[in-house]
């Protein structure tokens, strides 16, 4: 299934009907509308003008389409910011009230905006929640995108002292929790509490997770209560969200995301590759400058597809070049196609395309359509129109999904931790993360990713390349489980209040590996030195751990000074240092052909990915690649010899 992004209120009436019908025959099925519109919807204070949207929604059914409806509450109109200043948000790095012109001008902690919010959700929930051609809707629009999940203000300061005194009950209990005697930040009572925010130096660690934790309990009240509104006026019609990278929200999205039927996501692999690898040497980067990195986009839709715990769609796919990125180069051609089948071999049910038509004005002017301004057909629409085919051709079942036997273990609180207390700048959870990802995908695995709520049985290997908080609920999980878990660096050093434990790192996790973390060391990312795996010589950086192992746990890996940086003990693996992509696709490779898990040899810049009875191959590179002969089946799409930036569809025998 094929969608598309429209803005009827950006066109004149008069083309809407060519708009449609040019939709229908490109073979798009979905049309999602009004995420910005709350200006036109009510122009001022309870004047409301449906007319237009009306007749939008009516032009596009009349061709067959159907329409995803959103709340618009991601641009609050000027009216109710000039009525209700509180509701815009406060800088926490400056102090200064971020101001209205752009979008996301709204503090979650303003219960003016809350209230309001709702109200206009309502007001459109009721008038289209049973419309026979409104088939879905969305929230907001990318929520707390734009740093948006944390705001200095005062009615964030009062909201976040009543959140504490709900969490901790007591004044003592929070000084003790955040061990407030040191550098005498100890508080009499809760209406004393600051932001941890403008302080002359770093604030207490503690503070800062219990602020950021405040944070994304007000981003999810917020959306949860919007959830409601939809689904009181909506019933029988999907709710889903459009996440931005799952790192960039601030949020506990697993928990955001509990109340939707799934989970959408906004895939701009260029836009996104320019700032994620921003530290990548030039020679590295620019074979990917026009495709992105050939796990870069799989990794954010296998987030979605675990955060959804579900088939996932992708409401906002990248068509050309966009306008907000450092440098926003031109997809290779053939790569809006690629990016297409990826997200469907992922897990992806939808493919909705970002925009319709360029728009010649405002903020977005540079940001690539399907048509250009002038209304002639761009370089996606050939790419579309391939896709409509191709769909045809292969003919999947969305009920098919993707079947892994490894899961990444992640979450929003080590994305806290390891940004609060950073002890080395190099070290990035993202990066790291992503690391252990490429190394799993280069062999050929699909990968799950999963909260430490979800249930471990159906997966053989479980990687948590950062766990710093763990509970005994985990522990005792992981005990119970068939599956080898390895743990990355910083895993268990810290209680949930962001204290060293008791006992040491690993903490907790000493009942599954009885090991010791004496001491940590982070060093320059140009300082490497060398770790040693069965004879040969990989790389340590950035992040090193002194390991004290019991006589029973086997050292697998040495530093360059013969100390242990790889520690196994039954069915668990703990690496106590950041490494090399080399390093881990080897030790991954070695630990699936001791657990039985099949794995794949590809080509460099090849992946692949099975969907039910179907193996999906993608060239990432510049030059063809001969595919593997142990990739066997009937070739729907591509061939053997995979052609540049292009996709193989293979069936295979059931």
């Amino acid at each position: 299934m094929l969608g598309v992004c429209y803005y009827p209120e950006h066109w004149p009436e008069s083309i809407w009907q060519q708009d449609a019908q040019e939709m229908r025959q490109l073979g798009l099925k979905y049309v999602r509308i009004g995420e910005f519109a709350w200006s036109k919807i009510e122009p001022r204070d309870g004047e409301f003008d449906f007319a237009w949207l009306d007749k939008a929604i009516a032009t596009l059914a009349a061709e067959g389409l159907q329409v995803i409806m959103c709340t618009p509450t991601a641009t609050p109109p000027k009216w109710l910011i000039d009525k209700h200043p509180d509701i815009l948000p406060v800088d926490i790095h400056t102090g200064v009230t971020r101001g209205f012109g752009s979008r996301r001008h709204y503090d979650f902690s303003s219960e003016n905006y809350f209230n309001q919010a709702m109200r206009i959700s309502e007001v459109v929930a009721k008038r289209y929640g049973q419309h026979p051609d409104v088939c879905g809707w969305q929230t907001d629009n990318e929520i707390a995108c734009h740093d948006t999940t944390h705001s200095g203000s005062l009615v964030a300061k009062q909201a976040f002292q009543l959140w504490c005194q709900q969490q901790y009950a007591d004044i003592d209990s929070l000084n003790t929790a955040w061990g407030n005697i040191f550098w005498s930040m100890e508080y009499q009572d809760f209406s004393q509490i600051e932001l941890p925010i403008l302080a002359v130096t770093e604030t207490n660690p503690s503070h800062q997770l219990a602020y950021r934790r405040f944070s994304s309990d007000q981003v999810i009240k917020f959306h949860d209560e919007m959830v409601k509104v939809i689904r009181k006026h909506a019933p029988n019609r999907f709710v889903t969200h459009n996440f931005i990278p799952l790192v960039d929200t601030q949020t506990d999205n697993f928990a955001l995301a509990k109340d939707l039927d799934f989970v959408s996501y906004d895939n701009y692999p260029l836009g996104r590759s320019d700032m994620f690898f921003k530290h990548m040497p030039a020679e590295q980067y620019k074979p990917y400058m026009r495709t992105g990195h050939p796990d870069f986009s799989s990794y954010s839709f296998d987030q979605s597809r675990g955060v959804s715990q579900n088939n996932f769609w992708v409401m906002e796919q990248q068509p050309g070049p966009v306008n907000w990125a450092h440098h926003n180069p031109r997809p290779e051609k053939g790569m809006v196609r690629l990016w297409s089948w990826q997200a469907f071999a992922h897990g992806a049910d939808c493919v909705c395309y970002f925009r319709w038509r360029q728009v010649p004005f405002a903020q977005e002017q540079m940001h690539a359509g399907i048509k250009r301004n002038d209304n002639s057909k761009a370089a996606a629409w050939n790419e579309v129109s391939q896709m409509r085919d191709e769909l045809a051709k292969v003919n999947f079942s969305i009920e098919e999904n993707v079947a892994a036997k490894v899961a990444i273990v992640t979450g929003a609180h080590s994305q806290w931790v390891t940004e609060i207390e950073r002890q080395g700048d190099s070290y990035n959870h993202q990066r790291v993360e992503f690391g252990y990802y490429t190394a799993l995908r280069q062999l050929g695995l699909a990968v799950d990713f999963i909260s430490v709520d979800h249930d471990l049985s159906p997966y053989s290997l479980v990687v948590a390349p950062c766990l710093p908080i763990v509970s005994a609920e985990f522990v005792a999980k992981c005990q119970r489980a068939d599956a080898h878990i390895v743990f990355g660096p910083r895993s268990g050093a810290k209680t949930p209040e962001l204290s060293l434990v008791d006992n040491l790192g690993p903490g907790l996790l000493q009942q599954l590996i009885p090991i010791k973390v004496l001491s940590t060391e982070t060093i320059r990312p140009d300082c490497s030195e060398v770790m040693t795996y069965h004879g040969e010589s990989f790389e340590s950086h950035c992040w090193r751990e002194e390991l004290e192992l019991s006589e029973d746990v086997i050292t697998e890996a040495f530093y360059h000074d013969g100390l242990p940086a790889v520690a196994r003990f039954d069915k668990t693996s703990y690496i106590a240092s950041l490494t090399c992509e080399a390093f881990l696709k080897t030790y991954f490779a070695n630990l699936c052909q001791q657990l039985d898990i099949v794995m794949t040899e590809l080509p460099k810049d090849v992946r692949i990915v099975h969907r039910g009875q179907y193996a999906f191959v993608f060239n990432y590179g510049a030059k063809a690649k001969q595919l593997p002969k142990v990739i066997q089946g009937e070739f729907v799409l591509g061939s053997a010899d995979l052609a540049p930036y292009d996709v193989a569809v293979i069936k295979q025998a059931l």
